[in-house]
């Protein structure tokens, strides 16, 4: 399910179209729009350079009912550095409109923030576990997840303004590192609010709670296998106004920072419409 949604058709020499996989609210998965953005945009720098960031704006709900098409404007090509302008249509609409940076391969400082010292994700309940006959499209996802700490579903056991998960792809991948950088920015999106509902002490079952991501930031940092555990460590710093920020740290399993996340999220419930 997932290589097809990436495997996008070139329409033109810079435009691209793709399809959605399915979703309970039928609304297109942001992560989905993102990789697929990432994707197109990739298919027009040279292959020894990749990815190392992303800030995009969600602008309207995406259909799964409708195929996406993507537009790439070649901004800038140097002696390093690649930048490409992606905007993402369904109907002549625009949904999603993101700026891509790519790089090759370059000696230079190294340093990072050590990965948080969490339960290991073999000894942790995956998700359909938790959710049991309610798993639903869960079941189905290419993302298998595990919250150290326990999940948000049905309550907060405790307020705080982080919040770690272990995540990877459920299916092996081929030994490409562009299908994982686009990969990664599929992930990427995925729990990443939670943090803010972790803060508020609202799970995801409050009845008439509201969620959308707002934009969307990812910086890839060093190469990751996105088919074997990744550590997923975020927080939310403040929420206000019906928005959540959100920043995240994703970690290898032996401990290297490949990739940082900023996002923002609209968050509306009864108390707060």
């Amino acid at each position: 399910m997932l290589l097809g949604v990436l495997d996008i058709q070139r329409t033109g020499e810079d435009t691209f179209t793709g399809i959605s996989h399915p979703m309970p609210n039928g609304r297109v998965f942001g992560g989905q729009v993102v990789a697929q953005g990432v994707a197109a945009a990739m298919r027009t720098v040279a292959d020894d350079r990749f990815p190392h960031s992303l800030h995009g704006y969600f602008l309207r709900p995406g259909s799964v009912e409708i195929p996406i098409d993507f537009s790439v404007e070649r901004i800038h090509d140097g002696r390093s550095f690649s930048r490409r302008r992606v905007q993402a249509s369904q109907n002549a609409t625009p949904i999603f409109s993101a700026i891509a940076s790519f790089q090759d391969i370059d000696p230079g400082m190294e340093h990072q923030l050590a990965m948080p010292d969490v339960t290991a994700p073999e000894e942790l309940r995956s998700a359909e576990d938790v959710l049991g006959e309610r798993a639903g499209l869960l079941r189905r996802s290419p993302i298998e997840s595990r919250h150290v700490g326990g999940s948000i579903y049905f309550e907060v056991d405790e307020v705080r303004p982080d919040q770690a998960t272990w995540m990877r792809i459920r299916q092996p991948l081929a030994d490409d590192p562009r299908l994982h950088s686009a990969v990664l920015a599929y992930m990427s999106d995925f729990t990443i609010q939670e943090a803010t509902l972790r803060a508020n002490g609202v799970p995801w079952r409050t009845r008439g709670l509201r969620t959308a991501s707002l934009d969307h930031a990812l910086w890839w940092h060093r190469p990751a296998r996105v088919d074997e555990w990744l550590l997923y460590a975020a927080e939310s710093p403040t929420s206000q106004g019906g928005r959540g920020m959100n920043t995240g740290r994703i970690y290898s399993r032996n401990g290297e920072l490949v990739a940082s996340v900023a996002q923002e999220t609209m968050v509306r419930t009864p108390d707060y419409p």
